[in-house]
Parts: structure tokens; C-alpha cells; sequence
């Protein structure tokens, strides 16, 4: 790895300047590589104590529909270390759709800001954000995908193995906007993903027909110890995602069987993480044995949210 005091920032316009990221599948693997890289450097750069700040002067708008504390954090959080400001709007300050037509708004904020996160419900709203604004538009979450996510969990496996690729990955519950992300991803940087869902929580057809063109094989079950079996990283998420609470009694008695528990992490690999987007309900999803336990890295993988989107940032702003 490159020493964090000899480091060389990336040319003064990247491959992915003034791109978008809504789901990930508009990124080669190479570009994959290179965010996961370029994270891995940030990352360096900041245990190192050592500054790098290249996108002073510029400011990120942080549009949030529902609320979150990741996103957030690590979001201006970022921005701040990068040497940028980050401009928090949330429902009140920011009624898109309501008070003005989301393309306004975008076109709007693209004449203030450099560039625009948007955490959402319908994944049409930042599709649609991103249409007008003439500033790179970052998906940080809506009801179909979540790539900054993705992103995270890459890096962090990447760490434990030295690489996503031939890694299996277990996903343990819904087929939602997570799953749909890691999916994705998995496919983008060959590593092998498992889903095991309940019957009628199967992830969308379409994401999965989209894996499969990206280069991915994945594997969809209802039993959880079979996609378990032999898998190096063990995922899962809550049961009841934010919407979704007046449905979270019924969808208790069908995730029942898919709680994570030492039994179901047996089955997987010896050398095996346990993985949680977080936040996490204890001995709901999964038991406090799995996820406070030396196999979890789940709080390594809430840090990584913050190396992830700075590399993301860097590279679409610089």
C-alpha cells in the first residue's frame, strides 16, 4: 500500500468527474476498484493524522426525506475533511415535490452547490433529481437501492480478505434496497452473493436480471443455511425498514426463521464476519451473541460509510 505521507492524489479531473452514483450498475468494475482504492487511501490518510483537502470551496447539499443518523454523520462529516462544507435539508427546510416540483429543486440547488445527496423513499425521486440537476446527484438511500452502503461493505470486506473477488456473501432477510445494493456490487467485483428470503420477500426481478448483465451468478433461496453454507460474510437487516412499521408484528412471525444465531453463523466459514447496515435490533434479526461477538465488523463497516462516500466524493467533484 502506498504510504499515506508519500500519497499522490488522483489527476486534477478523475473517470468519474461530474457523474452521478443512484445505483452502482452505472460503474464498471474498474470504477468499482477505483472508489474501493481510493477509500482505502482516505482511510490511510486519516489514521496517518495527515491533511488532504481538495475540494475546499466546495459544498455538498444534503437533502434528507426521512431521517438518519449514519448518512448524516458521515456525510458532512466527510465533506468537512475533504476541506468542503455540507448544507443539511430536511423536511421542513425542504418540502421536494411538495412545496416545488423536484426538477426545480434540482435545478435549483445546482446553481448553489456542487453537488447534491439526496436520501429518499420512491428511487424515482432522485432519478429525477439527477435528470435536472447539472451537478453530481448521489443516492443516499431511496426504497430500491442504497450504493453508499454497498461501498461500505465492499471496503470492509476487501479489509478482512484482501479482496471482494470469489468471496461468498450471505444476505440474511429481505430482499430490499440493501440487498439490492450489495447484489450489485457483488456482481461488479466478483465476489459470489446468496440471498435467503422469506416467501414473498424476494429481491425485485429486475435488480436481479440486472446483476446477472452485470457479470454476477446470484444465488436466491428461502432456506438461510443453505446460503450460509461455506460463506465468508454473513449479512443481514432489520426486518421492518423505515415505512414499514405498521407491517413490523406480521413480518416478526416470517422472519423468525432467519434470525442470525450462532447456529445459522456454524454454518458458514470459519474465517467468517457477521455484517449489519445497523441500525440493529437485538434478538430480532440477529442475536446480541452474533453481532457484539468476535466475528462481527459491524462497526468497522459503519466507519467505512465515512472512507467510502469521501472517495466518492473526491473523484465526482475533483
Amino acid at each position: 500500500m502506498i504510504s499515506p505521507l508519500k500519497y499522490e492524489p488522483q489527476p486534477a479531473t478523475s473517470p468519474l468527474f461530474g457523474r452521478d452514483c443512484l445505483t452502482l450498475a452505472e460503474y464498471t468494475p474498474e470504477e468499482v476498484s477505483l472508489i474501493l482504492d481510493e477509500a482505502a487511501r482516505l482511510k490511510s490518510l486519516r489514521r496517518a493524522g495527515a491533511p488532504f483537502q481538495p475540494l475546499r470551496g466546495k459544498t455538498l447539499a444534503m437533502i434528507f426525506q426521512k431521517p438518519s443518523n449514519r448518512t448524516r454523520v458521515s456525510f458532512e462529516t466527510g465533506m468537512y475533511q475533504l476541506g468542503g462544507h455540507a448544507i443539511f435539508l430536511g423536511p421542513q427546510e425542504l418540502q421536494m415535490g411538495v412545496r416545488e416540483t423536484i426538477s426545480d429543486t434540482g435545478r435549483t440547488l445546482a446553481r448553489y452547490t456542487d453537488a447534491i445527496m439526496a436520501r429518499v423513499f420512491g428511487h424515482e425521486e432522485v432519478e429525477e433529481l439527477a435528470a435536472a440537476a447539472e451537478v453530481p446527484v448521489i443516492n443516499g438511500l431511496s426504497d430500491t437501492h442504497h450504493p453508499c452502503q454497498a461501498l461500505a461493505d465492499l471496503l470492509t470486506i476487501r479489509e478482512e480478505f484482501g479482496s471482494p473477488e470469489g468471496v461468498r456473501v450471505a444476505f440474511i432477510g429481505d430482499g430490499n434496497n440493501v440487498a439490492h445494493s450489495l447484489m450489485l456490487g457483488c456482481a461488479l467485483t466478483g465476489a459470489e452473493f446468496a440471498i435467503a428470503h422469506p416467501p414473498g420477500h424476494a429481491p425485485s426481478p429486475e435488480v436481479v436480471d440486472l446483476a446477472h448483465r452485470l457479470g454476477g451468478s446470484p444465488h436466491l433461496t428461502e432456506d438461510p443455511y443453505e446460503a450460509a453454507a461455506g460463506a465468508r460474510a454473513v449479512y443481514t437487516d432489520v426486518w421492518a425498514s423505515m415505512g414499514q412499521e405498521d407491517e413490523a408484528g406480521e413480518r416478526r412471525k416470517k422472519f423468525l426463521p432467519y434470525q442470525v444465531d450462532e447456529e445459522l453463523m456454524s454454518r458458514a466459514a470459519p474465517e467468517a464476519i457477521f455484517l449489519h447496515c445497523l441500525p440493529a435490533h437485538r434478538e430480532e434479526e440477529v442475536t446480541a451473541g452474533v453481532i457484539d461477538g468476535p466475528q462481527s465488523r459491524v462497526f468497522d463497516q459503519a466507519e467505512n460509510r465515512l472512507h467510502a462516500q469521501k472517495a466518492l466524493l473526491y473523484l465526482l467533484l475533483s
